[in-house]
C-alpha cells in the first residue's frame, strides 16, 4: 500500500467502525429479544475495540474485548438464561430470509476486508512507530507490563477479593432463581 493512500485508508475504516458501532447501538436498544440485544451490544464493544486499536491504544482495545465483550456479556446472558423467558419463537427477532442473506453478505464483506488487510503492505513509519522498551529503565514502550505488575503484585488482594465477590453473586443468583419443588 502506498504512503499517500494510508490516511484515506485509515479514515475510511475509522468512520466505517464508527458507523457500525452506531448502527449496532441503535439495533441494541430496539430489539425485543434480550439475547439478540446482547449480541448487538457485543458488536458495539468489538467496534469500539477496533477504534481504540486504530487510535494506537491496543491495551484499551484488548481490555474492551476481554472485560466488556467477554465477561460482562457472559454475566448478562447468564441472567437472561436464569430468568427463562419462555419459548424461543416468542422472542425471535429474525423474520424471513432477508436478514439472514444480509448477515451473510456482511460477513463475506468483512472476510474479504480481512483478507485484503492481511496482504497489505503498511508504510515503514507505521511499523517503526510500534513502541518497544522498558519503562522501568526509562525507555519508551508499552504499558501492559507495568499495569500487570501493579495489578498482580501491589493490588493482588483486591483483585482476588473482587473475583470472589463476583463468584458469590453468581452463586446467590442461582440460589435465588432456583425453582422450588
Amino acid at each position: 500500500m502506498n504512503n499517500e493512500f494510508y490516511p484515506l485508508f485509515f479514515s475510511f475504516h475509522f468512520y466505517l467502525f464508527g458507523l457500525i458501532a452506531l448502527a449496532s447501538a441503535l439495533l441494541f436498544v430496539t430489539r425485543k429479544s434480550p439475547v439478540a440485544a446482547a449480541l448487538w451490544l457485543v458488536n458495539v464493544m468489538f467496534c469500539l475495540a477496533a477504534l481504540y486499536v486504530m487510535l494506537d491504544a491496543q491495551f484499551i482495545g484488548a481490555i474492551q474485548v476481554l472485560v466488556y465483550a467477554g465477561a460482562i456479556m457472559v454475566v448478562f446472558l447468564f441472567v437472561v438464561m436464569l430468568l427463562n423467558l419462555g419459548r424461543p419463537e416468542d422472542v425471535s427477532d429474525i423474520r424471513g430470509q432477508f436478514p439472514r442473506l444480509a448477515a451473510g453478505a456482511v460477513g463475506l464483506a468483512l472476510l474479504a476486508e480481512v483478507m485484503v488487510l492481511a496482504r497489505a503492505k503498511f508504510p515503514a513509519q507505521i511499523e517503526s512507530a510500534i513502541p518497544s522498551g522498558d519503562l522501568s529503565r526509562g525507555e519508551p514502550g508499552g504499558i501492559i507490563g507495568p499495569v500487570a505488575e501493579l495489578l498482580l503484585k501491589d493490588y493482588v488482594l483486591a483483585f482476588e477479593l473482587s473475583s470472589m465477590l463476583l463468584l458469590t453473586a453468581i452463586v446467590g443468583a442461582v440460589v435465588i432463581g432456583r425453582k422450588r419443588s
